[in-house]
This record gives C-alpha cells, sequence and structure tokens, in this order.
C-alpha cells in the first residue's frame, strides 16, 4: 500500500527532473515502460481474480463502469465543445497521407484488456493466495512514473512551448473542468465520497495509472472499474476522432484525454492533419501530469 497517496507524485517529478542525453538508454526506457505497464495491468488483474465474491461483484461494476462512461463522455463533449465554439481550430491546409491502420490500433486497444484478464484468470484459479501483490504493483508503479517522467523529460518538448500553446492549454483544462463536473455529478451513482469520485474521473485515459492507484487506495474492485472507465475511453476516443475532428477539432483530441500524446497521436495525425499533432501534444502531456496530481490530491482527502 501507499503510505500516502500523495507519494505517487515523488518519482513523476523526479524523473522529469533529470535530463538524458542517450538515446539508446532513452530507447530501452521506452521498452521497459511498455513492458512495466502491461504487467502492472496483469497484478492488477490478479488482486481482482483474488477479489472474494469476485462474480457476485461483477453486475455491480459493469453499472458503475457503463455510468462513468456515460457521464463522462457527455460532460466532455459538453465541455470541449464549449472551448471549441470559443476558440475553434482552423485545421489549416491538409495532406495527403495514408490512414493509419484503424483495425491494428483497434486490436492494440484491446492488449490492456487482454492483460488484466489474464491477471483476473491467474489469480482467480491459481494464485487466489499469492501475497504481496499490492506491494508489487505499488512499486512497479513508482518505477513506471518515474521511467515517464524521464520520458516527458527527454522527448525534446519545450515545457514553456507546450504551456504557452493556448489550444492545447484550454483543451486540456476544459476537459478536466468537465470531468470533475461529471465527478460530482456521479456521486449518488458511484455511492462515493465526493473526493473518492473525483478521483475515480480525473484519469483521463491513463489506465494503468488510474487503475492501480484506484485500487491501492479503495479496494480491488474499484481499481477495475477505474480501469475500464479508463481503456474504454481509448477505445472509443479511436472510433470517435475521424468521426469528429474535421468539424469538431477540440472535441475528437480533447476526448482522448491523456492519450492524446501517443496512442490516439496517429489517427489525430491522419484524421485532422499537421495542425493538430502540437496542440494534442500539449493537451496529453498536461494531462499526463494533471491525472496523477489530482488523483493523489484527491484520495489524500479521505
Amino acid at each position: 500500500m501507499l503510505t500516502g497517496a500523495l507519494l505517487i507524485l515523488a518519482p513523476l517529478f523526479l524523473g522529469f527532473a533529470i535530463a538524458l542525453a542517450n538515446r539508446r538508454l532513452m530507447t530501452v526506457i521506452h521498452y521497459t515502460v511498455e513492458g512495466l505497464v502491461y504487467f502492472i495491468l496483469a497484478l492488477l488483474g490478479l488482486g481482482l481474480g483474488q477479489m472474494e465474491g469476485l462474480l457476485a461483484q461483477l453486475s455491480t461494476m459493469a453499472f458503475q463502469v457503463a455510468g462513468l462512461v456515460l457521464v463522462l463522455l457527455v460532460a466532455n463533449m459538453a465541455g470541449l465543445w464549449l472551448f471549441h465554439r470559443w476558440q475553434p481550430l482552423d485545421l489549416g491546409p491538409r495532406d495527403g497521407e495514408l490512414k493509419p491502420g484503424y483495425r491494428r490500433l483497434f486490436l492494440a486497444g484491446l492488449k490492456p484488456l487482454v492483460a488484466v484478464i489474464a491477471g483476473v484468470l491467474l489469480g482467480y484459479f491459481l494464485f487466489s493466495e499469492l501475497p504481496m501483490v499490492d506491494e508489487v504493483a505499488t512499486w512497479a508503479l513508482m518505477l513506471l512514473l518515474f521511467l515517464i517522467g524521464l520520458q516527458l523529460r527527454n522527448a525534446g518538448l519545450s515545457l514553456r512551448k507546450l504551456l504557452m500553446n493556448r489550444q492545447g492549454l484550454g483543451i486540456a483544462l476544459a476537459l478536466t473542468v468537465s470531468s470533475l463536473v461529471a465527478g460530482l455529478a456521479l456521486i449518488p451513482w458511484l455511492g462515493l465520497p465526493w473526493h473518492q469520485s473525483l478521483a475515480m474521473a480525473s484519469g483521463f485515459g491513463w489506465y494503468s495509472l488510474s487503475g492501480i492507484v484506484i485500487g491501492d487506495a479503495m479496494g480491488p474492485a474499484w481499481g477495475g472499474v477505474a480501469f475500464l472507465n479508463d481503456v474504454l475511453r481509448e477505445i472509443i476516443a479511436l472510433a470517435l476522432i475521424p468521426v469528429v475532428i474535421t468539424a469538431r477539432p477540440a472535441m475528437a483530441i480533447g476526448y482522448g484525454g491523456a492519450t492524446a500524446m501517443d496512442f490516439t497521436l496517429p489517427v489525430i495525425r491522419s484524421s485532422g492533419g499537421l495542425t493538430c499533432v502540437p496542440v494534442a501534444i500539449a493537451s496529453g502531456f498536461l494531462l499526463s501530469f494533471l491525472s496523477p496530481v489530482l488523483m493523489g490530491v484527491f484520495l489524500s482527502l479521505g
């Protein structure tokens, strides 16, 4: 268990404070991060599989996930639409790049679910008494956040330029505010105190973070709900972006949350053109920092 929810912020900012110049080392870090994500998700599933009365709680979890996804979708789209009306983004000239293989991207989006399901099956059928799962997951998450901090610092991005990107900053703030409003609206649906409901709404698509942090603080069932909510955000974003980005770029870029700077970026780039890329990177970068900060703050209030 974390000794305090705010402890999750330390490795992220520590990693961001270290500048690296070795490209080979950064490649190693990239693959280590990828492996750690799936390891952490498998541990999340393992914790779920070990939970007593798991089968009896599945319908309740499905109800909670449905509420989170639906209310956040409506609130985020409304907030991002209002921002678009206030600060419309001109996509400018479009290029003729080939669109990425959406089928491949959707299949990649399902990989986190596969990792969690594998962990659930192992926990339920083979390792029902395996100790120290929470502790291992916590330390793995802290290592992951440290490495992600290194990646953010050494991605060739200027923090000043990112913060000066009005569209990216506005999209990130619109998504954050609308998500927090949705979190307050979800209090009776989820049956949680206000600060925990707000923490549930602050994942912004970062499922490997939200699943473990929420699960560590609130129990494996809630960790599973947070994970499913955020992984479904990513999958919905992949379907939504090509449909709405031409008419409402802010809505397409913003709904992907933290994934706008990595996983959903190829779809944003191919569907919206070069103009969308710095906006998406700025928005995703800022949300990647805001998510652990907000979850840490809200969970520390309990």
